[in-house]
């Protein structure tokens, strides 16, 4: 891989994998209309909630694509990449981490709770500085992950936190839907970028 290629996008899906109407899925497709190369880590078929299985199934989309990436991850996504960093290496250009859950503070009713989460490998969560550049998008009032706690993620992660206001967990069920801003953030994260326009 050379350093000049363009890098792929790869998203990152959290625990709920594909959502017709999230963001993420949304700008897979956009980005894929530009002739970028998009691709999704797939749904699990079984071992959902394992953290290793989620690492093991981003590795694999990472390692089949000949050119460096750009990593784009949404809340438990965020985890799964920031364990996949402690343990792969790769040509990454750099990662768009969207509302992270916090993992050391329960959860809200219909989440998994601190123990599934530590038997399932989630916790601790990593703090050590990412060998690559990344960008924490945070909001302000997001259900599954405080301000403070998410920006102490962001500064260990060696992370710039950027903050969005009051979007909730930035997902549908806040509304969310399109978010034309990530085109935004990915042009800061690599000049490749320049050339994806933001549509409507």
């Amino acid at each position: 891989m050379t350093g000049t290629a363009t890098p792929a996008v790869v998203i990152v899906p959290g625990l709920r994998d594909h959502v017709d109407q999230h963001w993420q899925t949304l700008l897979a497709e956009r980005l894929a209309e530009t002739g970028r190369t998009v691709r999704t880590v797939p749904p699990l078929t079984h071992d959902g909630l394992s953290r290793q299985a989620r690492v093991s199934a981003l590795d694999r989309v990472v390692t089949q694509l000949a050119e460096p990436v750009v990593l784009v991850a949404h809340s438990a996504g965020v985890i799964t990449t920031v364990h996949w960093a402690q343990e792969h290496r790769a040509e990454v250009r750099g990662a768009l981490l969207v509302t992270p859950p916090d993992f050391d503070t329960p959860l809200p009713e219909g989440y998994p709770t601190p123990e599934v989460l530590a038997a399932n490998g989630w916790t601790p969560v990593p703090r050590s500085s990412l060998p690559f550049p990344s960008i924490v998008a945070a909001s302000s009032d997001d259900p599954l992950g405080g301000p403070d706690r998410v920006r102490a993620l962001a500064l260990a992660w060696g992370s710039r936190i950027v903050e969005l206001g009051a979007v909730g967990h930035l997902n549908p069920a806040s509304g969310y839907g399109p978010w034309p801003r990530a085109e935004d953030l990915l042009r800061e994260l690599h000049p490749a970028a320049d050339h994806i326009h933001i549509h409507g």
